[in-house]
């Protein structure tokens, strides 16, 4: 049986503030810092160990990533990063805060920017500082691969290939792989590894800050998923990440 551990990041300074946040690097609020810990204290109590591990380019992830690892006395694994496992990228919507968006554009057209799987939220402009072939991160990728905006078709279309090419093939080795990424890279991983349709992945919501393990057959098919933690907890996080693009 092959391990993957999939751990979305803590709860993020904007994620706090209710804002779209896309690929702007923002670092863990205090809360999510001690979600992090607690997930790497999760995950030593259960006794799992790793070989390698994989994150995105932002802080909030890598941060993630860096909290678990201290708490299970592993922080010298090799860590590979790629800005192939980035949040999806949220466009010109990046910074606004949701309720207030929602206010403007209505519920329903924000749920759509959100939860839809092919509609993109609107473009940044090339010349937009936001535009991530404007920052230093990003400086060694081809500029005609960064978007200005994605849809989750989009995120599935770049994460999931990374995830096939250089991830699983280490996973079959025998690797013991940790990825620490956001909802809805990870997400795009979920909607492939349980064939999930696009109304499916509609309703998923992934918790910040909790351990979700998948156990795969030799021939790569799902054999178990299951979050490590206080279900009731889990259940409570997973509710508090649907309603936020609900006017308030």
């Amino acid at each position: 049986m092959k391990t993957l551990v999939l751990l979305r990041h803590g709860e993020s300074e904007w994620n706090l503030k209710n804002r779209f946040t896309g690929w702007t690097d923002v670092d863990l609020s205090e809360k999510g810092a001690e979600e992090a810990k607690s997930a790497g204290n999760a995950l030593k109590k259960a006794g799992y160990d790793f070989d390698l591990c994989y994150t995105s380019y932002l802080k909030r992830a890598i941060h993630t990533l860096n909290y678990a690892l201290g708490e299970i006395d592993r922080e010298w694994l090799p860590v590979i990063k790629s800005w192939k496992l980035n949040e999806r990228h949220y466009g010109a919507l990046q910074g606004l805060n949701k309720s207030e968006t929602a206010i403007k554009y209505g519920e329903k057209q924000v749920q759509i920017w959100r939860r839809s799987f092919d509609v993109e939220p609107p473009r940044l402009k090339p010349e937009d500082e936001r535009n991530p072939a404007r920052q230093q991160q990003y400086r060694e990728v081809p500029r005609e691969v960064l978007p200005l905006t994605e849809s989750l078709r989009d995120t599935v279309t770049r994460v999931v290939p990374y995830y096939t090419q250089k991830i699983l093939p280490q996973i079959q080795d025998g690797k013991r792989v940790l990825i620490a990424a956001h909802g809805n890279s990870l997400r795009a991983l979920i909607m492939t590894f349980e064939n999930l349709s696009a109304e499916q992945i509609a309703d998923v919501n992934v918790p910040t800050g909790i351990p979700l393990i998948y156990e795969f057959t030799k021939d790569a098919q799902v054999h178990r998923k299951f979050y490590l933690g206080d279900p009731a907890v889990i259940e409570m996080k997973m509710e508090a990440v649907a309603p936020q693009g609900k006017a308030k």
